[in-house]
């Protein structure tokens, strides 16, 4: 009996002395000499930064015989459709176009025939991108296409309004790809959309007076901060 209390006796003495020394270490005396508990210092990891990617704007020049049109285009909503447009710029393909169809409060749309209403051998369709969550509104450029939603490949059009029937819905209509944005020249856009057109051919609402891509160009490119 005697040993056993002894021993548990000293256990008792061991595990006082461990919890002595546990409260130490989470105590301290303040200036009035009062105990208080001292607060656990975590090391805190510094947060570092999500580091800033660079993403390339990418513009381009219309210089037409009514002014100059600058469009930015949204490469990352629609990677194709840029890739294949400036394809087209790349090549100079648009040069000496025209604005073809232009329809006011609706859009004016170009890239695919000369002035004397021959139309240009383009390269073969693209897929459509209209799912892209980007919408006809106004001052957009989309693609133009027949009834086949994958069947854009040079032409395309301002929009002059928007042009929410225009819009990709699921599961009803697959819509027209918006691939960029005007952001200088929308004057332009407005005077084009303002100018006599007639019927020549089999093509409606052609402008009397040809309104001219004279070139379009990639131009600097800058970088934004995503």
């Amino acid at each position: 009996m005697t040993k056993k209390f002894c021993f548990i006796a000293v256990t008792f003495s061991v595990l006082m002395v461990f919890a002595i020394a546990a409260f130490a270490s989470m105590t301290d005396y303040d200036k009035s000499g009062t105990l208080v508990l001292k607060q656990k210092v975590k090391a805190e990891t510094v947060s570092e930064k999500p580091k800033e990617e660079n993403v390339e704007t990418k513009k381009v020049k219309l210089q037409t015989s009514m002014g100059d049109i600058i469009i930015e285009l949204n490469e990352e909503a629609a990677p194709v459709t840029v890739k294949n447009f400036l394809r087209y710029i790349e090549e100079g393909f648009y040069d000496g176009t025209i604005f073809h169809r232009v329809i006011p409060s609706f859009m004016v749309q170009g890239g695919g025939f000369t002035a004397d209403m021959k139309q240009k051998k383009p390269h073969e369709p693209i897929i459509n991108e209209a799912s892209n969550g980007l919408k006809n509104n106004k001052g957009t450029i989309a693609m133009a296409r027949t009834n086949n939603p994958d069947s854009a490949t040079s032409q395309f059009f301002i929009n002059h309004k928007d042009n929410h029937f225009l819009n990709y819905v699921k599961g009803g209509n697959p819509g027209y790809t918006v691939f960029g944005k005007t952001i200088e020249g929308t004057d332009v856009v407005d005077a084009i959309a303002a100018v006599k057109t007639t019927r020549k051919g089999n093509y409606s609402d052609v402008p009397i007076e040809p309104v001219v891509i004279n070139s379009a160009k990639l131009v600097l490119a800058e970088q934004k901060q995503k």
